[in-house]
């Protein structure tokens, strides 16, 4: 199945500094009585979250959309390597109705005194399931989200002789997702201001389910080299939506000193002083 490799790749791109184990479960799926049986079996090489240098995981499962009805499994004492071996039946569901939801199972580490702290998270479209028989699944566990909403890849180029300002929005990596299947539709919209005056605006198509989009688009702005200090870019990568309102992904202001009340940023700094270079950076998006 061409979409469960894809979302094996996803998880396996995950910078191998960000490991925090993975979790063993599996699916079938009773025909006759319209019923899931999900397994969680076990977790292997979890983070330590504890002083005493293990954790007491338990698994939350959820069958996304639906944020409701959540069910647990028992907390393991002191390991980070649990073996839950516990099952669970989700009756009522006839296989299309199924087919769109997205099992999410959490792995979190109990802690008696405080907040339980999130340790790592998987998202399966059950649609990307074979349900012709059972289905044994070892996955990756994505670092909890907090606000990191990944990473863009841009290039800026200046002439000062025909006073071009050239943005090339290259690709992404590592979006945060929004939408329900653990992915997201995104574009960027890019704004050119002069001070806190937006003059400009330019958007990329829009991609979709995908948390790493390669968008290779280039924007060119008519920018005086008497002002090229004075202006910045607002690079914004949204979440697009059919139904509601466009969300923020995260964003970077890329601006000479003078830019939005901004400090010169370093990637503005060595495009003036390589004039007619294309100079290449990585940055990381701010959720605000």
């Amino acid at each position: 199945n061409k979409s469960i490799s894809m979302t094996d790749m996803y998880l396996d791109s995950t910078d191998p500094s960000e490991n925090v184990g993975q979790i063993h479960f599996s699916l079938e799926y009773d025909f006759q009585n319209t019923t899931l049986i999900l397994k969680v079996l076990q977790g292997k090489e979890l983070p330590a979250k504890d002083l005493s240098g293990t954790s007491d995981p338990y698994v939350r499962v959820t069958l996304l959309p639906d944020k409701k009805h959540r069910l647990e499994t028992k907390i393991k004492r002191r390991t980070l390597n649990p073996r839950w071996n516990e099952t669970f039946y989700f009756e009522g569901f006839p296989i299309q109705k199924l087919q769109s939801r997205v099992l999410h199972l959490h792995v979190f580490d109990y802690d008696r005194f405080s907040r339980d702290d999130s340790i790592g998270e998987v998202f399966l479209p059950l649609c990307q399931v074979d349900f012709a028989g059972k289905q044994s699944f070892w996955k990756a566990l994505k670092p909890p989200a907090k606000d990191k909403c990944g990473e863009l890849l841009s290039s800026l180029c200046y002439h000062p002789s025909n006073s071009i300002l050239t943005l090339t929005l290259i690709k992404a990596r590592n979006l945060k997702a929004k939408d329900i299947n653990g992915k997201s539709d995104p574009y960027v919209k890019v704004w050119l201001q002069f001070g806190d005056k937006r003059v400009e605006k330019r958007k990329t198509p829009i991609f979709t389910c995908t948390l790493n989009p390669v968008f290779n688009e280039s924007f060119s702005f008519n920018v005086p080299w008497e002002k090229i200090r004075e202006c910045s870019l607002d690079v914004m990568v949204m979440d697009f939506d059919n139904i509601g309102r466009n969300e923020l992904i995260g964003r970077i202001l890329l601006a000479g000193k003078n830019g939005s009340g901004a400090s010169e940023t370093k990637h503005w700094q060595d495009m003036i002083s390589k004039p007619k270079q294309t100079v290449v950076q990585w940055h990381r998006l701010k959720p605000e």
